[in-house]
């Protein structure tokens, strides 16, 4: 591996705390984070606070939402459906749900099962619609109530302005799938996510906020959420008068503490640990959720943005870094930003969670994928994984 700094297990691992520090003095709460190979957990470790109120700090085994990295769930139970010839993904969205679901919404109707999976299917997003943001994350917020599954349907019964074929991320297009894997199995999507993923892999850590109940142990460990209260938010979302505001490093942060991420259902309502989510990650990266088959249609890649593409629940992301391809998916919803990304060529899995929410915030100072697209943090993680396996060969 040669020399030079960070070429010692020793100092990789405190270039990696470094970074998570880094987004700690930048002014996120709490982050916790892990790196995984084939073999198991080869780091994990967490900088920052739980609570900046009472400064208890953050740790590892503490539960975070991770936003939309909850749709790379939802995408493997719809291919194992396609698996077991119960769907095809050329089967368009209308063939499965009724009418009163899909009407008025433009071009939901016409859908393919593959074209939602790679939001290129002309559907417009609820988390986009301005009455949602007020009252899905914003003024108009009520922290307690528990969404129901096509409550938020209800506020994009409208025509469209996007292009079918084109790729435009929508939260709708996984809302539609959740729909049409209970239309399919006759069960909830949760308990199928949890029946076909969760179970087989022993992730005890995870469940969908709101629509199953998490244990005592499970709500004790999550951390307070908070959310960036810029000037964009302030003026896109307002801020919820059950919530209050925090000064922390020079940045105004609501604490959100209190609401569920029950409006977001299978598009981003998932809490997990990094540990959880990477088990999940190495597990569908080396075929043992998926056939042949699925997983390349999982990585059909098509151009999706400026750095990366789209596949059909997974994106592929090139580092501005040098640090090379990486495919997984990232998450912020009000609360909690995430970050799940292995290697496209190597065995390296990375997860970061932060209990911070940056939507409708504009620019701000860090987040979970802020920490790991950062100048170093892939590039540490594929050096600890080398060393991790020549220590493991050199055992042998």
């Amino acid at each position: 591996m040669g020399g030079g700094p960070g070429s010692t297990r020793a100092e990789i691992l405190e270039a990696l705390q470094s970074t998570l520090q880094a987004g700690i003095d930048a002014g996120v709460p709490g982050l916790s984070a892990a790196i995984s190979t084939s073999k198991g957990i080869i780091w994990k470790s967490s900088a920052g606070f739980a609570d900046i109120e009472t400064l208890s700090r953050v740790n590892t085994s503490h539960i975070f939402g991770i936003g939309s990295i909850t749709k790379v769930f939802v995408a493997v139970v719809i291919l194992q459906l396609v698996d077991e010839k119960l769907l095809k993904t050329s089967e368009i969205v209308s063939q499965y749900l009724d009418e009163s679901v899909i009407q008025g919404i433009e071009n939901a109707d016409i859908a393919t099962i593959a074209s939602v999976l790679s939001h290129t299917g002309g559907v417009e997003s609820w988390e986009d619609d301005p009455k949602w943001i007020i009252e899905g994350r914003g003024k108009e917020l009520d922290p307690k109530r528990i969404w129901g599954k096509t409550d938020t349907l209800e506020y994009i019964r409208r025509p469209s302005s996007l292009t079918r074929g084109k790729f435009s991320y929508a939260n709708t297009n996984f809302t539609l799938l959740g729909l049409i894997i209970e239309k399919i199995t006759g069960r909830s999507a949760e308990s199928e996510i949890c029946r076909r993923i969760l179970e087989p892999l022993g992730l005890k850590d995870t469940c969908l906020e709101g629509f199953e109940d998490a244990s005592r142990s499970q709500l004790e460990r999550v951390p307070h959420r908070y959310h960036y209260a810029t000037e964009t938010f302030r003026n896109t979302a307002g801020l919820c008068p059950k919530f209050s505001e925090l000064e922390w490093k020079q940045q105004s942060l609501i604490d959100a503490t209190g609401s569920s991420l029950s409006v977001e259902w299978v598009a981003g309502g998932m809490i997990t640990t990094p540990s959880d989510l990477l088990k999940f990650a190495v597990s569908l990266r080396d075929g043992k959720l998926l056939s042949p088959s699925s997983m390349q249609v999982l990585k059909d890649w098509q151009p999706a943005t400026v750095d990366g593409e789209v596949g059909h629940g997974l994106l592929r992301y090139h580092s501005s870094f040098g640090h090379g391809t990486w495919l997984g998916h990232n998450g912020s919803v009000l609360g909690f930003t995430g970050a799940l990304w292995w290697k496209e060529d190597e065995d390296c899995a990375v997860c970061v969670l932060a209990n911070v929410g940056t939507m409708h915030a504009g620019n701000v100072p860090s987040s979970a994928p802020h920490v790991v697209f950062g100048p170093e943090f892939f590039g540490l993680a594929v050096k600890l994984a080398a060393l991790q396996s020549e220590a493991d060969g050199d055992a042998h």
